[in-house]
């Protein structure tokens, strides 16, 4: 059902657009989910406690309370702040823009709206992009789209209207992505991809950073990630780093919606240069930095003691994006980083000397490379570099090599399916010797053209390049005489067939071409 809801709403909100570029339209609906959420999230908990006020048995119960009393105590912030639901001022409450959907000022009430809440709720301070007042919609599409938006019906079960705003957000997000092509790639990361990450990493409690965490969607697999192993999302602190604005408001509305504590820094920014974490160690990091960026060098960080394991060239971040993360790392933290494959083998510019250091400092601990056509923005190949400071096998590196994997889910898009991402982290378990309960794969072995555990000193051999395509080796083929012997036949049965055909065709032809004078 709610897949119907998602589908029925990105289609209607599709054909709302108009004209309007998709990354801008993407704000005004984005925004307006979550200006619906939380006001139905309110009236939710409002509902509750007028219930719970009429209960003798409850220790919310008003003994005589007259109505005019009962509405008094009904606009009693605590009794919302309390229960993690963000206070929502009257004017700015859904059934009042809905009321007002036709007129318009619509733009400029939904901007006032979100002033309010924000001045209400200081968590959300500076996060709610307030651009309803000059969107550029053709006259009445604004108010169009509020009505759909209150087609979301949330419901009075906080839970519940949580998972259900989460998943139409997520689809939203992964639908404008692909609207937008190369400018999406730049805000989402493919699901599968982020889970992927997360299922080699298991992050069940600790710290958690991103330091370009794009709209969130590492830590939101997180979350589900620890929900559907029983854990508590309140075990897990979340650190992130966005440098683009609209971006940066993104992850924060992403992660509120779904009662998720989390620190972006004070404010949007880079992370080599205005780092907004500088002192976190964390358990866990996952990201999905630009790939190849060549603008990222300031002056600022020459010396900077995050190149640890050399200076990074100044016209490519990849391995200025390894160190950093390897810096943010907990000496017990294992960190997963998705990379252009070229990171895995350049020797450009210092590159091969500092992944050398790093495979000798044995803090690369898995090398993962994946199928092409993942991404909406590129086509260029990638690979995952899984990093550990303290690994549970030493000295060795595993490769995966995941090519071959996955399936085409549109002409241009592929995605990992559940069970290829099982396959992956199953094996990466086994061979760490952390088997989970349920897995396929309970002891490690090498499988050809698939996986590899290879010691160091034969990755110094190939000059340290991680390729994992250069150590897996080739799949096993059948190599059964009589398997063989059965597919000879059937191929030079087809071929003696397709011969007969082709004489039967030749000799037709020569006889029309005969009939019309022509000799042979």
């Amino acid at each position: 059902m709610v897949d119907d809801l998602k589908k029925t709403l990105w289609a209607a909100a599709d054909k709302l657009r108009a004209n309007m570029d998709a990354a801008e339209y993407k704000h005004l609906v984005l925004g307006l989910i979550f200006l619906k959420y939380v006001s139905d999230t309110f009236a939710g908990r409002r509902a509750e406690l007028r219930v719970r006020f009429a209960d003798e048995s409850d220790d919310y119960f008003l003994p005589d309370a007259s109505e005019n009393g009962l509405m008094a105590e009904l606009e009693d912030r605590d009794y919302y702040t309390e229960a993690n639901i963000f206070w929502v001022p009257e004017t700015a409450r859904w059934g009042a823009l809905r009321a007002a959907a036709k007129q318009p000022d619509i733009g400029r009430r939904i901007d006032d709206a979100l002033t309010a809440i924000e001045a209400e709720n200081p968590r959300l301070k500076g996060i709610l992009d307030k651009r309803y007042g000059r969107a550029q919609l053709p006259d009445g599409k604004l108010g169009e789209l509020v009505d759909l938006i209150s087609a979301i019906g949330f419901g009075d079960d906080a839970s519940a209207a949580r998972d259900i705003l989460g998943q139409v957000y997520e689809y939203f997000l992964g639908q404008f992505a692909s609207a937008e092509g190369k400018k999406g790639g730049q805000f989402y990361t493919p699901a599968s991809i982020v889970k992927t990450l997360v299922a080699v990493l298991a992050p069940h409690k600790g710290q958690v950073y991103d330091p370009c965490c794009g709209s969130g969607g590492m830590f939101v697999q997180s979350e589900k990630f620890i929900a559907s192993h029983g854990g508590r999302v309140g075990d897990v602190s979340i650190y992130g780093q966005e440098s683009n604005p609209t971006t940066w408001r993104l992850a924060a509305m992403n992660l509120a919606i779904r009662g998720i504590d989390f620190n972006l820094g004070k404010e949007p920014a880079d992370s080599f240069t205005r780092d907004q974490h500088p002192d976190l160690r964390a358990d866990f990091i996952l990201a999905n930095p630009p790939f190849n960026i060549s603008d990222w060098w300031h002056s600022s960080l020459e010396g900077d003691p995050r190149w640890e394991y050399g200076d990074p060239p100044r016209g490519n971040a990849n391995y200025a994006w390894l160190q950093h993360m390897l810096h943010h790392l907990k000496p017990t933290g294992r960190a997963g980083i998705v990379l252009a494959n070229g990171s895995m083998s350049s020797s450009q510019n210092n590159e091969g000397m500092i992944r050398a250091a790093m495979v000798d400092a044995d803090v690369v601990e898995v090398m993962v490379a994946l199928p092409g056509q993942l991404f909406f923005n590129t086509q260029i190949p990638a690979c995952l570099w899984f990093l550990a400071r303290q690994k549970r096998r030493k000295s060795e590196v595993l490769f995966i090599d995941a090519r071959k994997i996955g399936k085409m889910i549109s002409r241009v898009q592929r995605e990992l399916e559940d069970e290829d991402i099982a396959r992956i982290a199953e094996t990466v378990a086994a061979w760490r010797g952390e088997v989970h309960e349920g897995a396929t794969i309970t002891e490690y072995a090498d499988v050809p053209g698939f996986c590899r555990s290879v010691p160091l000193a034969e990755i110094a051999e190939h000059e340290h390049v991680l390729t994992p395509g250069r150590y897996v080796g080739a799949e096993e083929v059948e190599d059964d005489d009589e398997v063989f012997a059965e597919k000879m036949e059937r191929l030079t049965t087809k071929l003696g067939e397709q011969m007969a055909e082709g004489a039967k065709l030749d000799e037709l032809i020569r006889e029309k071409l005969g009939v019309l004078g022509y000799e042979f």
